[in-house]
């Protein structure tokens, strides 16, 4: 029955009565922590301060149990109440009971005693477990009649920027003809959604828009945000063309109704994120299956100094800044990652990212923007901040609880240094792992047990762009496949990335030479900018190969390239061979402008971890437009990396990016290649 330490309260006169209750009970295997009170008065501040499963009311000489039923009725009226005495006998026990205990037990009865207690600790758990339950029935009750109200489609129509059409559902929820035939389609919706929109709108006259969908806040008569995924087709208003944006009604659907109401019942009501009980369980769940790139983190996020807003405006108001955080993290998440409220004041997030410096990157733009959101509350502008913990979970995590302790105390650290800030746990347990990975990694060089895998790259122009940007997989000893997030951290720091980049730099002309892709990107590691015998083992290579120089374009990130004077002389080497060459990773404020101006380059990558804040961030948008216009000016063709959704598609459409990579494109595929064919020489 109980698995944990049960407290109990104990109120008798004398504590000569508390050992041998504490006795039978312990003797019965129930683990009990019994707290003696003596006087009545006390009672109540005990109860409250205990929180006991279950008080014993030791029936003194001319004891009134009713008394003690009353002062417990006023602080836990779910509390069960079990008289003990040394005797009873049967009248004594109905009026125990009817002075408001469960039971009444002679002390000389000590197998009945252990199974009254019992009997009550079990009952009252299930009609503890019973309200919670009724509670959130009664919490779901008005969602799940909201979902079996469905409207029609709303529609509207869009000619050169203006709404020239509305249809009564679009009219019902959004306001009076008037106020919507007529205006901008851009005064229709919040600041934040306008990019995006208008850089759909573009694609869809031009017939580049896929049926993709849109997140958009579209505003509403009385000035509030409605959040709507809102599909573009084209489209004719009196014989002319038109977009036209359509916010679809959702259909009663019966197993969406059970997944909804599955829904209300194990998230949050105040954040409508999951409850700690289905979240851990939920990112268990989640680690059993392998990764299918990237990597994957866990953030514990504290909202800073919360009491005093508490205090300020009161614990009902509060709960609306709680909301208001859970609203913005749920914004920045991907639909793929699993967020919870942990306890609290603190949420945990489990994300899925292509590098760690995407997760760093999502981290501080978290804490940037909630630090500069203001919430009016009863006549308080009330401004929080948050702290972020952050921990890796590798493939080697067998132990979630390790990693959320770890994040739990990167979060610690950063709240005792005054909060609004993201600390990283350090890298724990690298060394025991790092032999064993450099034997696995040198035996897969020697066996061959590396694997290319393409991702493509998509034109925002249109057409098949036919280019793909190589990716590396290793397979172990057991066939499992190992992501490079794994085992290229211990390359780097054993002097292996150059045999591990002549491998890949070798399978790739290999693919390039059997299936002609018009462009392949191939990564070179900063020890192979570095190793000057590589030119020439290129040399060697590409006379065997019979591969199109022009095919493959080698890549290097921008850290590499600025830490590295040998980087400009390798690109124009390898230019003048007939190769093309990028940079990746592209676009940081400091050094994005130099390098362009210095490095002779056919492509910049814009770097992803710019890439997924950008959709909704105007400064952001400033920068990425002006690395473009600069990057097209020398004739140098930009790649947003890691593109995981429509709104950031439609706005790098509108920033002028002419192609685009990510999971929102294509998964990577295994590159299958003829045998033998693969092994550098």
């Amino acid at each position: 029955m109980a698995e944990h330490t049960v407290p109990l309260v104990i109120r008798a006169a004398s504590n000569s009565a508390v050992e041998p209750i504490t006795d039978i009970l312990r003797g019965a295997g129930l683990r009990v922590e019994c707290t003696w009170v003596a006087a009545i008065e006390t009672l109540q501040e005990s109860l409250s301060r205990i929180k006991p499963e279950l008080l014993i009311d030791f029936a003194d000489p001319g004891h009134d149990g009713s008394t003690v039923a009353t002062l417990r009725d006023q602080v836990a009226p779910w509390l069960p109440i079990v008289v003990a005495a040394p005797s009873l006998d049967e009248p004594a026990i109905a009026a125990a009971m009817r002075a408001g205990a469960r039971d009444a037990v002679s002390l000389g009865a000590p197998d009945r005693l252990a199974a009254v207690v019992l009997r009550e600790l079990r009952s009252a758990r299930l009609e503890h477990a019973l309200q919670s339950t009724v509670l959130s029935a009664h919490a779901a009750h008005d969602p799940l009649l909201a979902l079996l109200d469905r409207p029609a489609d709303a529609i509207i129509h869009v000619q050169e920027g203006i709404v020239v059409d509305a249809n009564p559902a679009w009219l019902a929820m959004f306001g009076p003809d008037s106020a919507v035939v007529g205006q901008p389609v851009m005064d229709l919706f919040d600041e934040p959604s306008r990019p995006a929109l208008k850089g759909a709108l573009s694609a869809c006259l031009q017939g580049r828009w896929s049926g993709h969908r849109l997140r958009a806040g579209a505003l509403s008569p009385d000035g509030g945000v409605v959040s709507a995924e809102i599909t573009l087709e084209l489209g004719e208003h009196e014989d002319q063309p038109c977009v036209r944006l359509l916010l679809p009604a959702k259909r009663r659907d019966e197993h969406k109704l059970l997944e909804d109401l599955e829904q209300v019942v194990h998230r949050d009501q105040t954040t409508g994120l999951l409850h700690r009980r289905d979240l851990l369980p939920a990112i268990r769940e989640r680690l059993a299956v392998a990764s299918p790139g990237g990597v994957r983190w866990l953030a514990l996020i504290k909202l800073d100094r919360f009491a005093a807003a508490e205090r300020l405006v009161g614990a009902a108001a509060s709960e609306e800044l709680l909301a208001g955080f859970a609203t913005q993290l749920k914004e920045t998440l991907h639909t793929n990652e699993i967020a919870g409220r942990f306890g609290g004041v603190r949420f945990l997030v489990l994300l899925e990212r292509g590098n760690p410096r995407d997760v760093h990157a999502w981290s501080a733009q978290l804490v940037q923007e909630f630090a500069r959101r203001t919430t009016h509350i009863d006549k308080h502008d009330i401004t929080l901040t948050c702290t972020v913990g952050l921990a890796a979970v590798s493939s080697e995590s067998r132990d979630l609880d390790a990693v959320i302790a770890a994040a739990a105390d990167a979060c610690s650290r950063g709240t005792q240094h005054g909060g609004n800030q993201t600390i990283a746990a350090g890298a724990a347990m690298v060394t025991p792992y790092e032999q064993a990975w450099i034997k696995q990694i040198k035996s897969a060089l020697i066996e061959n047990r590396f694997r290319l895998a393409t991702q493509p790259v998509a034109s925002l122009r249109g057409g098949d762009a036919h280019m793909f940007d190589v990716l590396l997989r290793m397979v172990d000893s057991r066939g499992k496949e190992v992501l490079p997030g794994e085992f290229l951290p211990a390359a780097e720091r054993n002097d292996l990335l150059k045999n591990i980049d002549r491998w890949v730099v070798g399978a790739a002309l290999s693919f390039a030479a059997q299936r002609r892709p018009s462009c392949l990107f191939v990564r070179l590691s900063q020890d192979t900018v570095r190793d000057a015998s590589f030119v020439t083992w290129l040399d060697s290579h590409l006379r065997s190969a019979r591969t199109d120089p022009h095919a493959v374009c080698f890549q290097v990130t921008e850290a590499v390239a600025t830490e590295n004077p040998q980087a400009s002389a390798l690109a124009g080497k390898l230019r003048q061979w007939g190769f093309r060459f990028a940079l990746e990773s592209f676009g940081s404020p400091a050094n994005a402008f130099k390098l362009i101006e210095s490095l002779p380059l056919d492509y910049v990558k814009i770097d992803g971890a710019l890439v997924q804040s950008l959709s909704r961030n105007k400064d952001l948008q400033l920068h990425v437009r002006a690395l473009t216009e600069e990057a097209a000016k020398r004739g140098i063709q930009t790649i947003a990396e890691r593109v995981e959704d429509a709104n950031t598609m439609a706005v790098l459409w509108q920033l002028g990016v002419e192609y685009i990579q990510g999971y929102f494109v294509n998964a990577p595929e295994d590159v299958v290649l003829q045998a033998n064919e693969t092994r550098p020489r």
